[in-house]
Formats: C-alpha cells, structure tokens, sequence
C-alpha cells in the first residue's frame, strides 16, 4: 500500500499497523459520496442538498454506530464481498464530518436566507476540501483535529508542570 493511503488511513484515527487498501477503499466511500453530492448541490445551488447532506454528516458524526455512510458501505460492499465491515469512526473522522456537516449546514441557510455571497465562499471551501480528499488523499478536518489536540495536550502539561 502506497504510503500515502497509510497516511490518509491513519489521519483519520485508525491506528492499526496491518491496515490494508481494503480499509483505505472503504474509508474513501463517504469522501465520494460527499464530493458527489456537494457537486451536485452547487450546480444546481439546492439548500436542500446541503441541508440533507450536513443531516447525514452531523448524524454519522453525533451516532458514529449508525453511521449512514458506513451502513452503506457494510452493506453494498462489505457484506456481499464478504469483507469485514467498518466500527464506528474514531475521533478524527468524526471530527472532520462534524466539521464538514457545519459547513454544509452553513451553506444551506445561506442558499435559503438569500446570502448568496456567502453561500459561494462556503460552497468553494466545501468543495475544495472534499476535492482534496478524494483527490490527494488529505483530510483537513482531521488534521484540525490532530492540531488541536496536540494544542490542549499541551496546554494541560504546562498547566500540570506549574
């Protein structure tokens, strides 16, 4: 497996060393989908996909066991192929869809409140984010997270050391 797609893999909170291309192949389903549909949702500049999409995002997000995208993954490829299917999301990916789910619904209420501005910057950061999961393999709501993380783990150790 390319080191790349161990990266991407990893990124996301799965630490497993034996990770395989089934796993990064199961993982790149929901950046598709969302690119897919995020695409879609622009060209036609429906609030209502954006709404419907961040609905899916938040849910997968807040009740990572009834992910709607894993589900879909366990079972359209994962059962028929007999492969195993994926648990629930650990904390990085869960952050990146909460994150991409706020967006999402920030685009929808722009759409419906006429901020068409607003709309348009947040469409193109949407779409450029899920491009750049789909295409290079790199997670910017997860690498928040990671920052972020490191930032408090940080801050608590020198709040400790004083």
């Amino acid at each position: 497996m390319r080191n790349s797609k161990d990266q991407f893999i990893r990124s996301l909170g799965y630490l497993d060393p034996h990770a395989d291309d089934r796993l990064y192949s199961a993982l790149m389903l929901q950046p598709r989908m969302v690119c897919g549909v995020t695409v879609m949702a622009v060209l036609l500049q429906s609030p209502w996909l954006f709404l419907a999409l961040s609905g899916a995002l938040g849910w997968s997000a807040l009740v990572p066991t009834r992910s709607l995208f894993d589900a879909v993954y366990n079972s359209v490829v994962a059962r028929p192929r007999g492969l195993a299917p994926l648990a629930a999301a650990p904390a990085p990916r869960r952050f990146a869809g909460g994150l991409a789910a706020t967006v999402t619904l920030a685009i929808g209420v722009a759409l419906l409140t006429g901020a068409s501005s607003t709309a348009w910057v947040l469409e193109a950061l949407a779409t450029f984010a899920a491009a750049a999961v789909v295409l290079g393999r790199s997670c910017a709501g997860a690498d928040l997270y990671e920052v972020l993380r490191r930032s408090a783990a940080s801050r608590a150790q020198r709040r400790t050391a004083q």
